[in-house]
């Protein structure tokens, strides 16, 4: 069964002066599924990923990725590995296109990422892709739209289209529906659900009505440690997980 998790953390801790932020979390991620990373404000959930993808080194633990001990790496390194955190690439570019910023994802991906004096024919040949990720994420009629145009909602969606034009193994969301109305949030947990056939997706969120009914395994996160985990009927029967959430769970 090993060979089925394609991230795993070991005793990961985080200390800031003195007060421990993630405290000796271990976690496993499975291939193939979405597994969800919830708690209430301040349980650690955005220091958890930010020592994932290396924005943070952790004082103590390992993190492995398919095996491999990737704890000491560089950001651009664990990138390069396929994992890719979505507001890393998001778009960027607010008075481009929608086309624009997932074409500029793309050459990312082939490595001349910041060839922007290339002629547009040559840009050109990379429309087709980037037509066909925008239509993946229902964003395919304002291909032409300039991006800081866009409704929030959309705007996440685009995230996720430059993310996918990364072609990441594990994908990390970060908070994807934080701070929309419900037809957003509707809108973008169905785009997560149909994003994540044949790749892993791992998500930071603190509503857990958001991850209900798409997430494989929930870990529920609280003061940084561990809570519970598994999946949704059985994490939100525990009676430690309904304290935490007494009151911001709907």
């Amino acid at each position: 069964m090993a060979g089925d998790i394609i991230l795993e953390t070991r005793g990961l801790t985080k200390e800031f002066k003195g007060f421990v932020a993630v405290n000796k979390v271990d976690l496993k991620v499975r291939r193939g599924t979405i597994h969800a990373l919830i708690g209430p404000n301040g349980a650690g959930k955005t220091t958890f990923f930010n020592l994932l993808t290396k924005f943070l080194p952790p004082t103590a633990g390992q993190i492995l990725y398919d095996g491999e001990d990737i704890t000491t790496e560089k950001p651009a390194q664990t990138a390069r590995r396929g994992i890719i955190r979505s507001f890393q690439i998001s778009a960027v570019f607010p008075h481009l296109t929608l086309l624009e910023n997932v074409r500029i994802g793309l050459q990312r991906s082939m490595g001349n990422s910041f060839h922007f004096w290339k002629s547009e024919a040559v840009l050109g040949t990379l429309d087709a892709k980037a037509m066909a990720l925008l239509e993946s994420v229902d964003l395919g009629a304002f291909a032409r739209t300039v991006t800081v145009e866009l409704p929030y909602g959309r705007k996440r969606a685009l995230e996720i289209a430059t993310t996918l034009a990364m072609e990441p193994e594990l994908m990390l969301l970060d908070e994807p529906t934080a701070g929309m109305g419900h037809e957003d949030v509707d809108r973008v947990k169905a785009l997560i659900r149909k994003v994540s056939a044949g790749r892993t997706i791992l998500m930071v969120e603190h509503n857990m009505s958001v991850v209900s009914g798409i997430s494989d395994t929930i870990t529920v996160l609280q003061r940084g440690a561990v809570l519970a985990e598994g999946p949704y009927a059985e994490v939100s029967k525990d009676p430690g997980v309904m304290e935490a959430y007494m009151g911001t769970a709907h």
